[in-house]
């Protein structure tokens, strides 16, 4: 038997940032994956008409969203440690996508529709690579800040409900800006929870990831839909 490497035993510094690294290595494979089912399920929906289903009702379509994904949301963090954990989680990514149906279907009937996707998409990228960069050139936990981000993205959350009813375009573009503010500082705080070890899981850290570009992404699309849409 070879001997074994006293640095790479178990629990050493050498150790646990391979893990870590391996994690965050399997979270952006499974993260770039996850894209694939989200472009199907937009296109999906563009395509049937699904992006118009629920107009409406908004508060009908807001329900169902919440009770299916947060369904999901359970499903993969109770199988995350499965392969039926990835399994779910690339559904999961589907049905967003068939949900941002709605949102694309809108810009992309405005006259420069493509180009503000395209600009969205780059924009989320840019500020994606920024944060992801910052997360690892930090060596500091920045695990207390999670607890400001959560009490801000319930906050966030309880706006954009009333904003349901009020349908204020005005308030729609302050809790966007809010919103890729919160989930900006959320890409940072969750690539940090990887290189710092505290998540070790890469289909938990996939998803909430996935969930903070899904997020800047819409909401930045909606900005500029709303203040640089065109009809020509």
């Amino acid at each position: 038997m070879q001997p074994q490497n006293p640095m790479m035993a178990q629990g050493t510094p050498a150790s646990l940032a391979l893990s870590q690294n391996r994690v965050l290595r399997n979270t952006y494979w499974l993260l770039a994956l996850s894209l694939i089912p989200t472009v199907l399920g937009a296109w999906i929906g563009i395509a049937t008409g699904f992006n118009t289903l629920f107009t409406a009702s908004p508060m009908l379509s807001l329900v169902l969203f919440l009770g299916i994904g947060f369904g999901f949301i359970f499903g993969i963090e109770k199988t995350k440690n499965s392969s039926m954990g990835v399994v779910l989680l690339l559904a999961f990514t589907f049905f967003m996508g068939l949900w941002l149906s709605r949102l694309l279907g809108f810009v992309l009937g405005m006259g420069n529709g493509a180009s503000l996707i395209a600009m969205a998409f780059g924009g989320t990228a840019v500020i994606f690579a920024t944060m992801a960069t910052l997360a690892t050139t930090i060596k500091r936990d920045l695990a207390p800040l999670g607890k400001f981000l959560f009490v801000g993205l319930v906050m966030l959350i309880i706006a954009a409900i009333a904003n349901v009813f009020l349908q204020l375009p005005a308030m729609m573009i302050v809790i966007s800006l809010i919103a890729i503010g919160i989930f900006s500082a959320f890409m940072l705080y969750d690539v940090n929870r990887i290189v710092t070890g505290g998540e070790t899981n890469y289909v938990s850290a996939t998803l909430a990831l996935y969930l903070d570009i899904y997020n800047v992404f819409t909401n930045l699309l909606a900005i500029l839909g709303i203040t640089g849409g065109s009809n020509d």
